[in-house]
């Protein structure tokens, strides 16, 4: 099973502007649902918090902690399409920053549930 890393934006969690939590993306993960290509075990989920200086930092202490990298990071559907857009990355950004710095792929979005 493939071990994954998510990262959900902590504003738009935080704030209410509709996404309840990680269930959702939780949720994606275990059924290979959405942008998942197969069940997948979440070894972390951390959130990106403004202006994102910490996401690298965070997932590398989750992978040191957990003692386990991730084949994967995605980016929750509330990183990559909440309104109102982050105003200091655009998702492709941020995931070129991430994927240069651990090495790892990183995929827009988890899924598509309303």
């Amino acid at each position: 099973m493939k071990k994954v890393a998510v990262v959900g934006c902590g504003t738009y969690m935080e704030s209410g502007y509709g996404c309840p939590g990680e269930w959702r993306c939780l949720k994606a993960a275990a059924l290979g649902e959405g942008t998942f290509d197969e069940p997948s075990t979440v070894v972390s989920f951390v959130t990106c918090e403004c202006p994102g200086r910490a996401v690298v930092p965070n997932l590398g202490m989750a992978a040191k902690l957990s003692e386990m990298k991730p084949d994967k990071i995605y980016f929750s559907t509330c990183l990559t399409k909440g309104q109102p857009a982050c105003p200091y990355f655009t998702p492709e950004e941020l995931a070129k920053i991430v994927q240069d710095k651990t090495g790892v792929q990183v995929t827009l979005g988890t899924h598509d549930y309303h």
